[in-house]
């Protein structure tokens, strides 16, 4: 019931030590203090009593000396409520701090969590479904279960305060006491429960409602939204979509606090019982009208505190219910990487596919079958095919954000499982058809292409000519310092071509690489600044291993090796002459295509 306790103190204590020690302090204060507060009201009673007795005595006169035994207690109940509310004080400030330092703190742990997941994992539907659960509720949840803990105990500390003088009344109060607050717990405990099923079975409608909200209120999907009119439809399934959740959160509320006040009730009948009992002892003579208040008073803060000790431990068990969605994600396992090559077994030998074959998780269809090639250093290598065929597959292979379901990938000699992930990557610059739009100045969107030099201006203007975005960026009001997108107050929004401009400069910062990808990399471009683009690219790859993924002969046509690729297969390969020549599917797409320049 409780699995998570344990860790949600652990990690508060990682947190802040000084602050978790000094709600400990508070809480022990406010859980002692209210008994001694009800025990000093029975002594001033008591004193205004004696006092009352004296002073209608002949001859006795109203002084400080004879009212200070009832103005001691005054004072010093005065101290203990003026301590209580210090301490009551202090609770809020410290949990105050808390909830920001641990909010930061899952969060961070939820991205270092991201950041070491396979890409095959980010497009599970059932992973996003716990990676949506834990980011909803898991940055309040921790901090949440511990103050329910430290609320726990300063209540327990409370009520053992209260049984000391409750039992002194008699025992059978205590057990009155008791049996008055437990209905609530079990109701509140089965409630919360349900709360939780239906928070975890409806994970999928949650993510659709923030799809939809993300399609209505971004810049980058309401041009077209406006254009063709889908507002009203999509509003009108976002709306479905919350009347359905609201109406399984209506009914499980209404349940819930219908069961809550009729049980509440038999607190309420166990209390006024007492409160009898205890008047009735005070007529008869048994208790002092002191003692009665004290009594009175014990009952009322008892039931209180144990009602929000049952309270709290009802909140724990549904915070470690929520809790478990956190640890559900974070303990998502994660393929250990054992590569440490820095170095190929033959050095030079370049790229090989043998025999390589991926089916994605789940598909029921292969994505690549049998795939094999050699690509050497200096060479160059084009994919051709349909969308879908199975290009970007083969580059996720190569670039290790998937692993082949059957054969192998070397790199100079040796298996790509083998390298070190790190230094394989280093020597890989890539841009992919859907790149990144980073809402990030022009030249820190640059300086994502090389951690390494992610704020070198000398370099970003290097790779800015070579992606043929030093004009532009120039004309900006800031230079490489503009910010760029709309997502924040002065932001710039470029064209597409621009921005693949952008990407293909990032690329280009990877100065180290001797692997260049370009995936589509000038679909957006103008045919000058593409043929610039290719002149370029030319010149300085000719010590590189290079893969271009293109929809235009004109510059697939330049490769030294082309692969032509359908249905996850190699249908054709060869340099331009040779398929020409064969007059395969190749050549038919080249002359269809070259037929519409006539």
């Amino acid at each position: 019931m409780f699995r998570y306790s344990r860790r949600a103190l652990a990690l508060v204590w990682q947190t802040s030590r000084a602050l978790t020690l000094g709600l400990a302090a508070c809480t022990l204060v406010a859980g002692v203090l209210p008994a001694v507060a009800a025990w000093i009201g029975q002594l001033i009673v008591d004193a205004v009593v004696d006092a009352m007795a004296y002073h209608q005595q002949p001859g006795a006169e109203l002084t400080l000396a004879s009212t200070w035994p009832v103005l001691r207690y005054v004072l010093a109940e005065a101290g203990v409520i003026a301590a209580i509310a210090l301490a009551q004080r202090g609770l809020s400030a410290q949990q105050s701090l808390l909830r920001a330092l641990l909010g930061q703190k899952v969060n961070v742990m939820i991205l270092e969590k991201a950041g070491s997941l396979s890409l095959g994992q980010f497009e599970d539907s059932e992973f996003y479904d716990k990676l949506t659960r834990a980011r909803r509720e898991a940055s309040t949840r921790p901090l949440g279960l511990v103050n329910k803990t430290f609320s726990l105990a300063q209540n327990a500390i409370s009520l053992v305060s209260f049984g000391v003088l409750l039992v002194q009344f008699s025992p059978w109060a205590i057990l009155i006491l008791a049996i008055g607050a437990l209905p609530v717990f079990v109701s509140e405990a089965k409630f919360s429960g349900d709360a939780f099923r239906l928070f975890r079975w409806r994970s999928p409608q949650t993510r659709m409602q923030m799809y939809l909200e993300t399609v209505l209120a971004r810049e980058d999907s309401i041009k077209e939204v406006k254009l063709f009119g889908l507002e009203g439809l999509l509003l009108e399934r976002y709306r479905r979509i919350f009347q359905t959740l609201y109406g399984e959160d209506r009914r499980l509320t209404i349940r819930r606090e219908t069961w809550g006040f009729l049980l509440g009730m038999l607190g309420t009948l166990a209390f006024y019982g007492a409160y009898a009992w205890v008047v009735v002892e005070t007529i008869a003579g048994a208790l002092t009208l002191g003692e009665m208040t004290m009594y009175l008073m014990v009952f009322k803060q008892g039931q209180s505190a144990l009602s929000a000790s049952l309270t709290s431990i009802s909140g724990m068990y549904e915070d470690n219910l929520y809790l478990s969605n956190l640890y559900e994600y974070l303990e998502q396992p994660v393929a250990k990487d054992a590569g440490k090559l820095t170095q190929g077994t033959h050095p030079g030998d370049g790229i090989r596919f043998e025999g390589v074959s991926f089916r994605y998780p789940g598909a029921e269809t292969i994505a690549l079958e049998d795939i094999s090639l050699h690509l050497a250093p200096g060479k160059s290598l084009a994919l051709v095919g349909a969308n879908g065929s199975g290009k970007t597959t083969l580059i996720k292979l190569m670039t290790r954000l998937y692993e082949p379901s059957a054969g192998r990938i070397l790199l100079d000699g040796s298996d790509l499982r083998e390298w070190d992930i790190g230094v394989l990557r280093r020597r890989i610059g890539v841009i992919f058809q859907d790149f990144v739009r980073y809402q990030l100045k022009v030249g820190e969107n640059l300086g994502a292409g090389d951690v390494a030099a992610f704020d070198d201006e000398s370099r970003w203007q290097d790779a800015a000519r070579r992606g043929l975005a030093d004009d532009f960026i120039s004309d900006m009001p800031a230079g490489y310092h503009t910010q760029l997108g709309r997502w924040f107050k002065g932001g710039q929004e470029l064209s597409g071509g621009q921005w693949q401009k952008i990407a293909l400069a990032r690329a280009y910062m990877r100065q180290s690489a001797d692997i260049l990808v370009l995936d589509e990399p000038t679909a957006a471009m103008d045919a000058a600044a593409e043929a610039a683009v290719f002149a370029d690219f030319r010149q300085h790859s000719h010590d590189k291993m290079t893969i271009l993924i293109s929809h235009r002969f004109s510059t697939v046509r330049a490769a030294d090796h082309i692969l032509v690729i359908d249905g996850g297969r190699i249908l054709e390969q060869g340099d331009h002459a040779s398929l020409m020549a064969a007059n395969g599917r190749y050549a038919r797409l080249f002359r269809l295509q070259a037929k519409g320049y006539e």
